[in-house]
């Protein structure tokens, strides 16, 4: 089998404005982005604004392995799928973040044939989306600093800055750093952080704005420090909303690309779900809902963090409604949650199975308290027993879901029929009645407890002082009707990544709690996790490489 970037590499790509017909587009209505991809208009969103809703499908899958469960695969595929039943389909995706990409886990074009290109320029660069953000995160930090050295009129405590610096990529060494060493002119010496660029409060920011109006209102309301009287100093007090804006003008459009089957992809927005919410942008899930009859968007890592997020933070703040869930698993991961070492997951092991499939069941309650119909898929290998798909079939039927196999790696739309054959089946004949989990007006600590009981299936939570401290702050500070966003490891449903299946007798800890004010939510950040990641021993970069011919190689 060719590696992903071979495939995409060889595909037959077709003008963007050519995809970009296929949804009623002109090309007066795209900035184009060279021949292959394309920003969508302020003019098109405007234009399309009263077409009536399509049906959107969210995919989440298990918690992670290092087996993978192909969730982006499956997103691309179950789109391409839909165009061969002949449906108007569009898939909406998050963009990718450079430090995974030169780090471990690597990009999100998904894979196989079932992949979005061009798939170099996607998982790089793409349209300049991240660095515009990293640039007006660290356009506010330098103004924040500038103002201390000037005269400090706001009365900033700069024991009691909160706002980070921030880089799109993996650097671990940056987590906790000293600036303003050196002369007097050379700034104010304090303790300062990078977080990555993903987990910026910006690119929640952008991702949950409704438009130009609403992005300025978010970014002004961003909280960067305390003064001496600990009172909260906002991004608008120093003046700083206007330039940020400026630099956001273009990375608020959606961006459009297409699959190596050429159905449409509105790709923009990349948070984070373990450290952020794990959506892409508002902007664009509303403007393919406006363009296709339906909509297939994902949410990152387990559906723990991204399908939760998803839920509780961006159809409550956007007013979305989710006509169906497609949950994805493979044997290999069950196996692997059931104890098996990832160099044997190749062999039949019915017994491994039954023991890790726990994890998929806890998954499946989790997303039927949202009372959203559910459509289990697996993704299909040549090793799976025949044995082993009977039983997580049987399994799923047992606990009132679908259940679809899944050969898009492999066969591309075509291998994704079956199971978009399921989800209109569901579609037409179950309702969704989507409610959130918690209500708005629970405090801050019921709403991290219920999340902590009713999805990780936890005893309780407990707080650090400076988390306790910082939650009664943010409840005095009049905003404890925001929803939490959970700050949590993806490979256990737990805060411990070790607990695989379905840990039971555990407590999270909440070590650290912020709130961002412009995003509107708090995060709570709990056990290990970390908002600058580091590099592995043997990081990707050292396989990626271009040749004279402006090549890229090793990239997947």
């Amino acid at each position: 089998m060719k590696s992903d970037i071979e495939i995409a590499q060889e595909a037959k790509v077709i003008p963007i404005t050519e995809v970009a017909k296929q949804l009623n587009i002109s090309e007066e209505e795209l900035e184009l982005y060279g021949r292959y991809k394309a920003k969508l208009s302020d003019e098109l969103i405007k234009r399309v604004e009263k077409n009536p809703d399509g049906k959107l499908i969210l995919v989440t899958a298990i918690n992670p392995t290092p087996a993978g469960e192909g969730k982006t695969t499956t997103s691309v595929g179950l789109g391409e799928a839909f165009g061969k039943l002949n449906k108007k389909a569009v898939i909406a995706l998050r963009e990718p973040s450079l430090g995974p990409c030169f780090g471990i886990k690597g990009g999100a074009a998904g894979g196989g044939y079932a992949q979005v290109v061009p798939m170099e320029d996607l998982n790089l660069h793409f349209t300049g989306d991240f660095h515009a953000i990293t640039a007006a995160n660290n356009l506010l930090a330098a103004l924040l600093d500038n103002h201390i050295q000037q005269g400090n009129e706001l009365g900033i405590d700069p024991r009691q800055v909160v706002w980070k610096r921030c880089m799109d990529m993996n650097d671990r060494t940056l987590r906790n750093i000293v600036v303003g060493l050196g002369g007097k002119m050379d700034g104010t010496v304090r303790e300062d952080h990078f977080i990555i660029t993903v987990a910026s409060e910006i690119m929640a920011v952008l991702c949950l704005a409704d438009d130009m109006h609403d992005l300025k209102r978010r970014l002004g309301k961003i909280i960067v420090a305390y003064d001496y009287n600990g009172k909260p100093v906002s991004a608008e007090a120093l003046g700083a909303t206007g330039a940020m804006a400026a630099l956001l003008k273009d990375a608020l459009k959606p961006n459009l690309i297409q699959t190596l089957e050429h159905t449409p992809a509105i790709v923009h927005g990349g948070p984070f779900a373990n450290i952020a919410h794990g959506c892409n942008s508002v902007r664009a899930t509303k403007l393919a809902l406006k363009l296709a009859d339906y909509v297939i968007t994902e949410a990152g890592f387990g559906a723990d963090l991204g399908a939760e997020k998803f839920f509780d933070i961006k159809c409550r703040k956007a007013g979305l409604v989710p006509g169906a869930v497609v949950l994805v698993a493979t044997v290999r991961a069950l196996k692997y949650n059931g104890g098996v070492k990832k160099a044997d997951l190749n062999t039949p092991n019915l017994a491994a199975l039954k023991a890790g499939i726990v994890n998929l069941e806890k998954h499946i309650e989790n997303l039927q308290k949202y009372q959203v119909p559910v459509i289990v898929t697996l993704n299909s290998f040549v090793t799976d027993s025949v044995e082993e798909t009977d039983f997580v079939r049987e399994f799923c039927l047992a606990r009132g879901c679908e259940f679809a196999l899944s050969e898009v790696w492999e066969k591309g739309g075509e291998g994704g029929v079956a199971l978009a054959e399921k989800v209109l089946q569901t579609l037409e004949t179950k309702e969704s009645h989507f409610k959130p989990l918690y209500e708005d007006s629970l405090s801050l600590e019921q709403k991290i407890e219920t999340v902590a009981r009713e999805i990780y299936g936890a005893d309780g939570v407990t707080y650090s002082a400076a988390a306790a401290k910082e939650l009664k702050r943010i409840a005095d500070m009049g905003m404890s009707d925001f929803p939490v966003c959970m700050a949590k490891t993806q490979y256990s449903l737990s805060d411990d990544q070790t607990k695989l299946g379905r840990p039971s007798g555990f407590t999270v800890n909440v070590r650290e709690v912020y709130v961002s004010a412009g995003a509107e939510f708090v995060v709570a950040v709990t056990g290990a996790i970390m908002t600058m990641p580091g590099l592995g021993k043997e990081p990707a970069a050292y396989h990626i490489d271009v040749n004279d011919a402006g090549v890229i190689t090793g990239l997947f």
